[in-house]
């Protein structure tokens, strides 16, 4: 039987909500200027007579109820934290599918489930946002700057060795509102996620990736659904970017090779221009910060991060014998 209900499971942050209406609000969208051409054709399951209809579901996953520190949280990575619950529910069929940031996804996805659409990509760079508008060049000695990441942790220490890292969690506006009681002079953020929340007013200065290189696919969502349901596999691929995609693939790839976690300092930045891939990487070796960039086909997105990934341990390997 034909239906047009669709259920979208998401985490129930101010940033998630944001992410899974645009979602819902591409699908309509695009469903919409495409039922209304004389050729479409009908996708399958799909009534092309009617518009889509989409729920939201809030779920609430381990990572929003436990805000310790992520060091001290125990049988679990932090990746893991925003997703299990999410994926339970979706092989329950519970949920039709869900919206994520990439850069949250583990590398591991659960049997039956597939990342199956990256709709878009947002500015992937970190940002600086504090308290007095002063830029992390103007901060003071000894100012405390708050993140909860270890490669930001260590691309400030690049920069500026005389700041003090402090550890900060929560949802965007949780963090905001810690630096506004004066509990940190500044904080590092995604770009993307202020950006997707309308507070692209608070940040004072944008990194750039060469210097601050963001995380693997940083400004990514994701799509994940069921790997056996082609019904709604065939309806994400109406608003699947193929040059996101190939970011994606490219990105996660130069992740995995890293085995790259929250707790493993490397980053990743990706770009194409006509038929080539331009790939830039950066891992910090016990203090020694390793920066590399490549071009590959587009075509070709893991064997360009494989080529990055041996540039970057050829200097590693280097380093070890100075």
């Amino acid at each position: 039987m034909k239906s047009n209900k669709i259920i979208i499971g998401t985490r129930g942050s101010i940033l998630a909500l944001a992410q899974a209406e645009k979602v819902k609000e591409m699908l309509i969208k695009k469903y919409d200027e495409l039922r209304s051409m004389e050729n479409f054709c009908e996708i399958e399951g799909f009534e092309k007579k009617s518009p889509l209809e989409i729920e939201l579901k809030v779920i609430v996953t381990k990572g929003d109820k436990d805000l310790r520190d992520f060091t001290k949280i125990k049988g679990t990575t932090q990746k893991d934290l925003f997703v299990k619950e999410i994926e339970k529910e979706m092989l329950e069929n519970k949920i039709d599918l869900a919206v994520h940031s990439l850069k949250d996804m583990p590398q591991n996805t659960p049997e039956g489930l597939l990342n199956a659409c990256f709709p878009m990509r947002e500015d992937n760079r970190d940002v600086l946002v504090s308290k007095n508008g002063k830029k992390l060049k103007e901060l003071d000695e000894n100012s405390v700057i708050g993140t909860g990441s270890i490669r930001r942790e260590k691309e400030l220490l690049n920069l500026r060795n005389d700041v003090k890292i402090k550890a900060i969690r929560g949802n965007i506006h949780t963090r905001l509102k810690k630096l506004d009681d004066g509990e940190y002079d500044a904080i590092v953020l995604a770009a993307a996620g202020l950006k997707r929340v309308g507070l692209e007013n608070r940040i004072t200065e944008y990194f750039d990736t060469d210097s601050f290189m963001p995380a693997p696919g940083q400004g990514i969502l994701c799509i994940q659904c069921r790997e056996n349901d082609n019904k709604i596999r065939h309806l994400l691929k109406i608003i699947n970017d193929d040059e996101v995609t190939i970011m994606c693939k490219a990105e996660r790839e130069f992740s995995k090779i890293f085995d790259g976690g929250c707790h493993t300092p490397i980053g990743c930045s990706s770009v194409i221009e006509g038929n080539t891939l331009k790939l830039k990487g950066m891992f910090n070796d016990n203090g020694i910060r390793i920066f590399k960039e490549v071009e590959g086909n587009r075509e070709n997105p893991k064997e360009t991060a494989q080529k990055l990934a041996e540039e970057i341990k050829k200097e590693e390997m280097k380093n070890e014998k100075r």
